[in-house]
């Protein structure tokens, strides 16, 4: 069943799937910090593509939220996103020193997402934010402190775009106060995940037209 979910074939590549897909230190760190992890294993190369597929075209920076061991890192790059135009923000030491062993040419920042305007260039236009953060299993505050920090840099330019296992609403979406444009499920990834993009631009209301009678 698994291997059939994860179109790998063959029972034997499940085996090489899981251990290239979660080395020692992710191991580690599920260990050690289980609700900043949030998943039993790193995302699939097939829903990293995905997140990777919803960046739009055009100018400003990508930042990621949560590069882990930079399955999602990696899938951007190949997206065509240059390196000096990307920024991983990532919490754990542990992955920060993975990440930028693995990726060189990329700023990677060590610090919180809650305080993602305190980390990033200033007046840089943001294409896009692409977040692994594991907001269902983060406290309130911080989730709530997080989504402040994409209204904030996104006010009415560039999109969100998120993963969660809960693939019915969850919680931290009555946090959000954005336009969801864009949704997908992935099920070949362990758990099956949902994409969301989302819009922070204003609605701009038409004003009320004023009818005029002759007397």
């Amino acid at each position: 069943m698994v291997y059939r979910l994860l179109k790998l074939g063959h029972p034997r590549r499940v085996a090489h799937y899981f251990k290239n897909l979660a080395p020692g230190i992710f191991l580690q760190e599920l260990c050690a910090k289980p609700g900043a992890i949030g998943a039993i294993c790193p995302s699939s190369p097939y829903l990293a593509r995905r997140m990777a597929q919803q960046v739009p075209d055009g100018d400003g920076l990508v930042i990621e939220l949560g590069g882990g061991t930079g399955v999602i890192t990696r899938a951007l790059l190949e997206r065509g996103i240059p390196a000096d135009r990307l920024i991983v923000v990532e919490l754990s030491s542990s992955f920060v020193q993975r990440l930028r062993e693995r990726f060189p040419d990329v700023r990677v920042v060590h610090g919180s997402a809650a305080e993602l305007a305190q980390l990033i260039p200033q007046g840089e236009r943001i294409r896009a934010i692409v977040s692994s953060l594991p907001l269902c299993s983060l406290p309130a505050p911080i989730s709530r402190a997080v989504l402040e920090q994409w209204r904030i840099l996104l006010n009415d330019e560039g999109i969100a775009v998120q993963f969660t296992y809960n693939l019915r609403r969850p919680g931290w979406r009555d946090l959000l106060r954005a336009e969801e444009i864009g949704s997908a499920t992935v099920w070949a990834n362990l758990p099956p995940a949902q994409i969301s993009t989302f819009s922070f631009k204003t609605r701009k209301l038409t004003p009320p037209r004023h009818e005029h009678h002759s007397s």
